[in-house]
């Protein structure tokens, strides 16, 4: 007698039935920069999201160093069973490559691409007290006036907001001293004191002190006018052209995992960053949900490595 094939799969224990089915234990998120990052913010709303739809605990790991390199180098040493990720920021997929000849991992080979997370523009805002200028017309008639010492601060070289500035500069033909610190914190507190005459900082950082009248925004980077700054132009619409600009996150795990896990993390990635929860929280910080499709990541993670090495090279920017 032929037992019919639906009803042997009911006769199958449990565990059988579910071996091939993702995750099977505990998943480990790492984080390769220290919590309180945008990146860990982010990884730690959408490891809970994913915690209660799944049933299995996502747990966040911090593990800095080397502007990320020694999180990313873990990852990559990690079975790719789907039970290591990793979520980091543009620095760890593609500026690293484009500033450091030396990098000890290949984010395009050794890491599978999973999905670009979120985006967010950068400000060009300027100390209202210091710096008369209200449009990009007149700032940049105060930067080119004769003698103009102008210094303008970063969360740190080869950061975004680093090699938005150089790109400003080489866009512009401005010269300006860069002043890192080593966070966005301070860099702003630099600016808003008078220290730093100006900055390119994230939407969500800055969105505050210019609502209170701390600091003066000039531009956007987005390709669009952010709704909590409804006032401020793109870049396009201020007079520079060609300048779309974002700081972005992105999910992967180790090379050579299987596609048809991959379908069913990015599924999960996706569930989890779409949630009402994870979504407002997201838009509270100033990020945009992209939710990136592996090979339209892939292929957007490639283009901006190009771009950061253009302007690391014709900027001649050595790594700290």
């Amino acid at each position: 007698m032929t037992i019919p094939r639906r009803a042997l799969a009911a006769l199958l224990p449990l565990p059988a039935l579910a071996q091939n089915s993702w995750p099977q234990r505990a998943v480990t998120i790492v984080v390769p920069f220290a919590a309180g990052s945008s990146s860990d913010i982010i990884a730690r709303a959408m490891a809970q999201q994913m915690s209660g739809a799944l049933g299995r605990p996502f747990v966040v790991e911090n593990r800095p160093g080397a502007t990320g390199e020694l999180g990313a180098r873990g990852v990559i040493r990690a079975a790719p069973d789907g039970h290591t990720l990793m979520h980091g920021p543009i620095s760890v997929w593609a500026i690293n490559v484009a500033l450091r000849p030396n990098l000890g991992y290949d984010p395009t080979r050794e890491l599978t691409r999973l999905m670009q997370t979120v985006r967010t523009p950068n400000i060009l805002v300027v100390n209202p007290r210091t710096v008369p200028a209200v449009d990009l017309p007149s700032l940049l008639a105060w930067l080119r006036r004769p003698g103009a010492q102008v210094a303008y601060s970063s969360s740190g070289v080869g950061s975004s907001d680093h090699l938005t500035a150089e790109m400003f500069k080489l866009a512009t033909g401005v010269e300006m001293t860069h002043v890192p610190y080593n966070g966005g914190a301070p860099a702003m507190t630099s600016i808003i004191a008078g220290d730093t005459q100006l900055s390119f900082q994230n939407l969500g950082s800055v969105s505050g002190h210019v609502l209170e009248g701390r600091l003066r925004p000039i531009l956007s980077t987005a390709s669009a006018r952010a709704a909590v700054l409804p006032n401020v132009p793109t870049a396009q619409e201020a007079g520079l052209a060609d300048f779309v600009v974002y700081s972005w996150q992105a999910f992967g795990g180790p090379a050579g995992m299987d596609a048809a896990l991959v379908r069913e993390v990015h599924a999960a990635l996706t569930a989890a960053l779409r949630a009402p929860a994870v979504a407002s929280r997201m838009a509270e910080m100033g990020f945009d949900v992209v939710a990136s499709s592996p090979d339209e990541f892939a292929a957007f993670q490639v283009g901006e490595i190009a771009r950061w090495r253009r302007v690391v090279q014709a900027g001649n920017i050595r790594a700290e």
